[in-house]
């Protein structure tokens, strides 16, 4: 069972094969063998999961179950559960119990019928690109336990690469699904900016984050996109758009696909192994009959200076709200209210959340704020111009998705800058606000690599077809780490 889509659990489900109460117990036992070991989930409740899938199994005989009813899945622990711990992987909420379900868990549970797993470890605040930020301490790549699985959402994509649940839920604010998918040989997509609802989810830059599904297949995050994705008017960023099926156009064929192929990520700076993996995979994209175009997007190379502006200085204004006041962690001994702020937010959060509320102050302090904020503004509109442009040549764009290979714990945790540049792929999509994905396309030195692919808005139907077509034709994502039995 540890191996099947989500599709074929749900045919498992429906022809009584095996109870969602099995399956749930199945991976609930698997969570507590391996995860001491790869620290994927922060929070466990066997009771609780237990009980949703009871009643998941209920509604399966009453024949009121929708497709994805009963199949357990892992929460980032970003999305607030109601009853549950979210910590946001800080100190500062390590004992805040959510009265509230997120509009994603809401809709997930609920509606869908998924049964929560648990919580899985991330970058404090998503900040980062390791998982090594967290206050639960850094997740192990299953891959090779010596390595970083990614991040921010390295919890989520550990617990699917081990087979401690079929799928999860992650946040992507700069690569944050796309980057750590690609570590852990998965599927994991980035919707537009706004198609999935961010009311439940704790904010580190409000303009970029996006949540959104990680799991083995395309077809997988179709269906799991499909219970995510919707208008909320609890989110004043959420878009009225029509419901869509994402899976409508999975066996679509690819004649006539035009790919982009941006110069820009063509160059330097990507391991060679990495790059022969991707043009691999593009070479298999024109036997199935796309074809391929050179387009350029000559901003790019600003995306990472513009991005750790603007992210910062909304996370400075976002992360304001933990001061020891009304929930979350208060220090023990102060002498008066300014005391208590400090001390607080001082003990309460990590180096790098620090590092980015201090940055993020500084460029919208009085005499810098048209220096940097406003300057990063006009260069995030040149780069979300230049995909329009790009898009008036081509129907998907395509690259690598990280730079390289998961790196050794440890290896870029004493400079920040060689770690930002982890997602310099990646970063420009969310300054655009356009849907991205990586999907598994090959090994480099035995670990895995990822293929992004980039669509224009609201293109998630056609990235979904795209990718599932390739994955038809190859097995790259069906591989799984050795040591997970």
């Amino acid at each position: 069972m540890i191996e099947k889509s989500l599709k074929q659990l749900a045919q498992a489900l429906a022809a009584k094969d095996i109870s969602s109460v099995e399956l749930t117990t199945l991976f609930l036992d698997r969570i507590a063998r391996h995860n001491p070991d790869i620290n994927a989930f922060v929070t466990v409740d066997c009771e609780k999961s237990l009980k949703r899938a009871a009643e998941a199994d209920a509604r399966l005989a009453a024949g009121t179950a929708g497709p994805l009813t009963g199949i357990p899945i892992a929460q980032k622990d970003i999305f607030c559960a109601e009853g549950w711990t979210t910590t946001c992987g800080s100190k500062m909420l390590d004992n805040f119990v959510s009265p509230y379900d997120a509009t994603v868990i809401r809709k997930m549970e609920a509606e869908a019928g998924l049964v929560s797993l648990g919580k899985t470890n991330m970058d404090e605040f998503a900040m980062g690109s390791s998982n090594e930020t967290s206050f639960f301490g850094p997740v192990k790549n299953p891959w090779d336990r010596s390595r970083v699985p990614g991040g921010s959402s390295g919890g989520s994509a550990a617990a699917v690469a081990a087979r401690l649940a079929p799928a999860a839920t992650g946040t992507d604010t700069g690569g944050s699904i796309r980057q750590p998918a690609a570590l852990c040989n998965l599927t994991g997509l980035k919707p537009t900016y706004g198609v999935v609802s961010r009311y439940g989810m704790i904010a580190f830059a409000s303009s970029l984050d996006q949540g959104g599904p990680m799991a083995r297949s395309a077809e997988d995050c179709a269906l799991l996109l499909n219970s995510m994705a919707g208008f909320d008017e609890r989110d004043s960023t959420s878009l009225d758009h029509p419901v869509e099926d994402y899976a409508r156009d999975l066996e679509q064929p690819l004649a006539g696909l035009k790919i982009g192929l941006p110069k820009e990520f063509f160059g330097e700076g990507c391991d060679a192994e990495v790059m022969a993996a991707v043009q691999a995979a593009i070479r298999e994209y024109e036997k199935l009959g796309a074809t391929t175009v050179e387009v350029s997007l000559p901003n790019s190379h600003l995306s990472v200076p513009a991005y750790y502006v603007i992210a910062p200085a909304e996370a400075s204004s976002n992360l304001s709200r933990f001061d020891g006041v009304r929930y979350g962690y208060r220090a023990q001994d102060y002498g008066n209210l300014d005391d208590m702020y400090m001390k607080t937010r001082a003990q309460g959060f990590g180096a790098e959340v620090k590092r980015r509320i201090m940055i993020g102050a500084y460029v919208l302090s009085h005499g810098y704020y048209d220096a940097y904020y406003l300057q990063a503004q006009r260069i995030r509109r040149l780069i979300a111009n230049d995909f329009v442009e790009a898009f008036k040549q081509c129907d998907v764009i395509m690259g690598p998705t990280s730079p390289s290979t998961a790196f050794k714990l440890g290896e870029k945790a004493a400079d920040p800058v060689q770690m930002y540049l982890s997602d310099i792929y990646t970063i420009a999509v969310n300054l655009a606000g356009l849907p991205g994905m990586s999907v598994p396309c090959g090994f480099a030195g035995g670990l895995p690599v990822g293929l992004q692919l980039i669509g224009n808005y609201f293109g998630e139907a056609r990235l979904l077809n795209a990718a599932h077509r390739y994955q038809q034709t190859t097995d790259w994502h069906l591989r799984s780490p050795a040591g997970i039995e």
